[in-house]
């Protein structure tokens, strides 16, 4: 898994730039989803949907700064229960990282309370949410902290005292770019290393015959940025092309909920802000720079996998858990708005002897992912977590022309310093609507088919009132359908 790679920074997803062979070899080894989209896009909302197969407003994590609750049931603690050995390396990001309100709120994942050494491997638990081993990896770029942070201080317990310097001021991670760091000692680096040990680990026969689920994660390609030197190179900014709407900028002013906060960007601006073209070259060939380098190790984790015996009887996902703007519509960073760029993510899917080399182009929802990895493992549903939301593809794995879903409903708070915003989004195969708690009578309809850039809001057309109103319609159903139905009934009439 990445943290905000769209799903069009892949060479198998039809990018012509950015060079990633070993993540295109696994397309060519399994299905390549065309239409997978986020169910939320922000990084916890995400990835707490990911384990529990429920929407943000059920398993509660709305936005991000909000910790996951530790006694949910979640996909992970399924399988323990039923016999497998559980682990996650690399960015988990199931509690807050930054400073709370209140310091009577704790989280195993706090930059600082790993720089104090408040949190140390000693006293993180275990399990995790249902994780028994952890080695986790909080922040981005090379201002992380978590059990990586004590790996670094093995490693160079110079470098170790800079990164604790550095994580304690929060505004470094709102920055594009980040203060140099060895290859060796990168994030990156780190979760290859630690993930190839425990599959060596595994192949020595330490867990006994239990099967294993890992979850591997990179921080990267999420900002501030700083690839490793010999990458830095690679991609030259001159070269890179600017996304076809990146002159779409002077309509977004006008338009009525996405304008004001352009002429006030949100939190240190680092969320939804007018870019420059220079600045989007360069920050998309750095971007690309570090894809390749979490491509290359990729590469080397799972020829590891090969050579260790695995590769036949192993499943293997790609993902991501929101993407990022990357100058579309002349803005950089993610934030709440109705454009592909943070919504569409990458989904490589490979289970050995099925579907191999395949393209499915059917709507698929991250909310979908628990409930099918359940399935394809072969555990039943009365040990699933309970009230999962999502649909069961397993048949698309193998009839890649199936058609599960009509449409991929996403849940949308964003609450991050002054800004509290509420959208919520409805995907079919040939549209995109886009509806505002704070503009009642506002709205985006874009045609997917014919608009792909997203430049012509169909909302006001009056040659498409019905198809909006249909839509609209559509989104409430699933509205409804998202909502909770906690707490549960105790008692009869």
């Amino acid at each position: 898994m990445c943290d905000a790679l769209r799903w069009d920074h892949l060479g198998c997803m039809g990018n012509k730039t950015v060079k990633t062979p070993n993540i295109d070899r696994l397309a060519d080894q399994g299905v390549k989803f065309t239409n997978y989209f986020c169910t939320n896009p922000i990084c916890m909302p995400n990835r707490a949907t990911l384990e529990t197969g429920v929407y943000p407003n059920v398993h509660g994590v709305r936005s991000n700064g909000i910790n996951m609750d530790e006694h949910i049931p979640t996909m992970i603690k399924s399988l323990r229960r039923r016999g497998w050995h559980t682990a996650a390396i690399g960015k988990i990001h199931h509690q807050y990282w930054m400073a709370p309100f209140k310091h009577r709120y704790k989280s195993y994942e706090g930059l600082v309370e790993w720089a104090k050494e408040e949190v140390t491997s000693e006293n993180f638990p275990s399990p995790y949410y249902g994780y028994e081993e952890v080695e986790v990896v909080s922040g981005n770029g090379s201002i992380c902290a978590g059990h990586y942070l004590e790996w670094l201080e093995e490693k160079s317990p110079n470098e170790a005292e800079k990164m604790k310097k550095k994580v304690v001021n929060y505004d470094n991670l709102f920055s594009l770019y980040c203060d140099p760091i060895p290859a060796d000692l990168y994030n990156t680096t780190y979760v290859k290393e630690r993930t190839i040990a425990f599959l060596e680990r595994y192949a020595n026969g330490i867990y006994g015959d239990k099967p294993f689920y890992l979850h591997c994660s990179f921080p990267d390609p999420h900002y501030p940025l700083y690839p490793p030197e010999e990458y830095q190179e690679m991609y030259n900014p001159e070269e890179i092309e600017l996304p076809p709407s990146f002159n779409d900028i002077e309509r977004l002013y006008n338009h009525e909920y996405l304008g004001p906060l352009l002429e006030n960007p949100p939190f240190k601006k680092a969320f939804l802000r007018e870019s420059s073209e220079e600045e989007v070259k360069n920050i998309t060939a750095l971007t690309y720079a570090s894809i390749s380098y979490v491509d290359f190790c990729i590469g080397q984790i799972l020829a590891a996998l090969e050579k260790l015996g695995y590769s036949d009887n192993t499943m293997v996902l790609f993902s991501s858990d929101h993407g990022d703007l990357m100058g579309d519509h002349g803005l950089l960073f993610k934030g709440p708005c109705p454009f592909n760029g943070v919504l569409q993510i990458p989904l490589i899917w490979k289970v050995p002897g099925v579907s191999e080399g395949s393209t499915c182009d059917s709507l698929v929802s991250t909310i979908d992912l628990p409930k099918t990895i359940l399935s394809t493992l072969d555990i039943r549903e009365r040990y699933h977590p309970p009230d999962m939301q999502g649909f069961d593809i397993t048949s698309i794995l193998t009839d890649n022309d199936l058609s599960i879903r009509s449409s991929v409903f996403i849940e949308n708070d964003e609450e991050i310093g002054p800004l509290e915003s509420r959208l919520r989004h409805l995907i079919t195969q040939d549209y995109k609507l886009t509806v505002y708690e704070t503009a009642p009578e506002f709205g985006d309809l874009y045609d997917r088919n014919n608009d792909p850039n997203e430049l012509n809001n169909l909302w006001d057309d009056l040659s498409y009132r019905d198809i909006r109103c249909k839509l609209l319609n559509q989104c409430l159903r699933e509205n409804l359908k998202a909502q909770t139905k906690y707490p549960k009934r105790i008692a009869g009439s």
